[in-house]
């Protein structure tokens, strides 16, 4: 196995139908009209809707970007709150005990005081609060993180479908003796779009929470659903989405989620630039896109600005643990841990910033402590499964990571990292039909990475399949080579093929682009088959100075040594030619055109013609 779990981690640093948005139709209008849209959108909702829907979650992220706006005044006043007993009559006193039993978790207390509730406001914190406490009960009972636990549906669920499907039905029905029921609204949509979700009926999904999109486009939680959904970017462009400012940060979230990270990136500068600069919700989605583009630097920068501007947020800290971990920062990530420690230790996040603490001191039992501590605080944390999978190969416990990486992906299938995780398991297992599936899956989600191409020609080249996987080293190289491997696993394939003369012009080629790398066991290695080359030519000159270099190299030393008195006697005896140029690079009679393309720069050698396309 030559790539391991640690180093896995460091190299995985993807009506009318709405269209996609053009660069133009993508940038919010730069003046103070779209601001004052946006602010008064803001702060409607995030002060009343989502507080009389107990939506926590998105009252803060709705809050968030409002309080960057502060120096924005609104044009014309808000309108007036709407009188709670004309919305809810003689329930008001029981929503108000409800929704204190609601804030304090009480989510049972809180479904029974709602019970024989018709408004619709109750009967959602009715159903919303069924769902959270069938969700806490189920995650309260896993013992074991690694048993899987979406394999069964909960009774719940089931219960909260049948319940829903009727409303929605009755909703959309023409009937006259159903006009008098509860209809279903947008957040009421969105918990069945939920529902739906979490039951594998995702067609259906889409089409209620597009439905919410319509009736609340300011409901972040139904994007986020919706984005969650979303499995490329024929179908994106497919959905019939309400004209709204908040499609744009739907579009950035769903890009990000495809890997589409310079799409992402456009819409997110626009919405800076319209104003949005103080955002710190955009300003950590532009450091996870940087973060996946591997621009390492711009996004630990980032990190430390948001950092100055909330010292005690933690959302999104995890992806900042990785990139400490990737960089080696030991201090830094000490300091994170210390720090997210002191804020809240029941976070994931703050599980997840000290297993990598301690995944970078080899302390690999305590990472998988605290990772799995996340899990039990949150089953669905993807990053937690991912990390633990890595922990496990590290450990050498192959069917722990196996598991880890399978329920990665239950959780989120456009989790490239899972998929080579799990590949890189089966490598070790020495079942490459295993490796090619998996590798094959990471490699359509990062079609443009050179780590996924690697591992897909290794597997190929393992079964016998030599042409794919020369197609795969090729590209790899193209695309621009990660680690600085492609052109060596080629020249390899063609060594061991009997291709000598293009393994030659490879292996000089590898020589040529690691010039700066150092002295490192695979140049000699180069050094070595180009020494034996050139002995087989008679080429007797530049023979003796590819086996010096070799003899730089702990691992062709002796060779090298060896070389040289072989040398040295063919000398004695007279066989130098005497045509000998001193370059390996003879004509084309010699050696066949070859053509390798890339953005390496210019090069002497010939071009590498294989007559396939990658």
């Amino acid at each position: 196995m030559k790539r391991k779990g640690k180093q896995i981690r460091k190299a995985a640093m993807k009506g009318d139908a709405s269209p996609r948005p053009s660069l133009a139709a993508s940038r919010p209008n730069q003046n103070s009209g779209f601001l004052n849209n946006l602010l008064k959108d803001l702060s409607w909702v995030a002060q009343l809707k989502c507080g009389l829907k107990a939506l926590a979650t998105q009252k803060k992220r709705l809050s968030e970007l409002l309080v960057c706006m502060k120096d924005v005044t609104l044009e014309e006043p808000l309108p007036s709150s709407p009188n709670l007993y004309d919305s809810l009559g003689d329930e008001l006193d029981n929503y108000h005990l409800a929704k204190a039993y609601f804030d304090l978790k009480e989510y049972d207390r809180c479904a029974y005081f709602t019970e024989n509730c018709n408004s619709i406001l109750g009967r959602f914190l009715h159903l919303y609060s069924r769902y959270l406490s069938g969700e806490k009960k189920k995650n309260d009972d896993i013992v074991d993180t690694l048993v899987t636990t979406e394999q069964h549906r909960s009774p719940y669920l089931k219960e909260l479908h049948t319940e829903l499907s009727k409303i929605y039905t009755q909703q959309n029905s023409n009937s006259d003796s159903n006009r008098n029921n509860p209809a279903l609204d947008a957040w009421l949509l969105w918990l069945y779009g939920v529902v739906l979700k979490r039951l594998d009926l995702s067609q259906q999904a889409v089409e209620v929470l597009c439905e919410a999109l319509h009736l609340q486009p300011m409901h972040w939680g139904a994007w986020l659903e919706l984005a969650a959904l979303i499995t490329d970017r024929e179908m994106l462009s497919g959905l019939k989405l309400p004209d709204h400012w908040m499609r744009k940060l739907f579009y950035a979230h769903a890009y990000l989620e495809l890997h589409l990270n310079d799409e992402a990136l456009e819409i997110y500068s626009s919405m800076q630039e319209a104003g949005l600069h103080n955002s710190t919700y955009i300003m950590a989605q532009v450091a996870i896109t940087h973060h996946n583009q591997r621009d390492v630097d711009q996004a630990v920068s980032i990190f430390k600005e948001l950092e100055s501007l909330d010292p005690f947020r933690l959302d999104n800290l995890d992806t900042y643990s990785n990139l400490l971990y990737v960089k080696e920062m030991r201090v830094e990530l000490s300091h994170l841990a210390h720090r997210v420690v002191q804020v809240d230790k029941y976070r994931v996040e703050t599980c997840c910033v000290i297993g990598n603490y301690y995944s970078l001191r080899s302390q690999h039992e305590k990472a998988v402590e605290y990772f799995q501590r996340a899990l039990r605080l949150n089953p669905h944390y993807l990053a937690a499964w991912t990390l633990m999978g890595h922990e496990y190969m590290e450990m050498k416990n192959t069917n722990a990571a196996i598991q880890c990486y399978r329920q990665a992906i239950e959780v989120n299938r456009r989790d490239y990292r899972a998929w080579y995780g799990l590949g890189q398991t089966y490598e070790i297992l020495k079942l490459p039909a295993y490796c090619l599936y998996y590798f094959k899956q990471a490699q359509k989600l990062r079609p443009n990475d050179s780590r996924m191409l690697v591992a897909l020609g290794e597997s190929y080249e393992k079964l016998d399949k030599c042409e794919e996987a020369k197609k795969c080293f090729l590209k790899a190289h193209r695309v621009g080579d990660i680690e600085g491997i492609a052109l060596l696993r080629l020249a390899k394939l063609f060594e061991r093929l009997g291709e000598e003369e293009r393994a030659a012009v490879v292996y000089e080629r590898y020589l040529q682009e690691t010039e700066e790398a150092g002295l490192s066991d695979d140049r000699g290695q180069a050094y070595q088959f180009l020494a034996q080359h050139a002995i087989k030519k008679g080429m007797l000159d530049l023979a003796y100075d590819y086996a010096q270099k070799c003899t730089m190299f702990m691992e062709t030393r002796e060779n090298g040594k060896t070389m040289l008195r072989e040398i040295a006697s063919k000398r004695q005896h007279g066989e130098q030619p005497p045509d000998d140029c001193g370059s390996l690079l003879l004509t084309s009679r010699v050696r066949p055109r070859v053509t390798i393309t890339g953005d390496r720069g210019s090069s002497r050698l010939p071009p590498l013609n294989l007559s396939f396309t990658p």
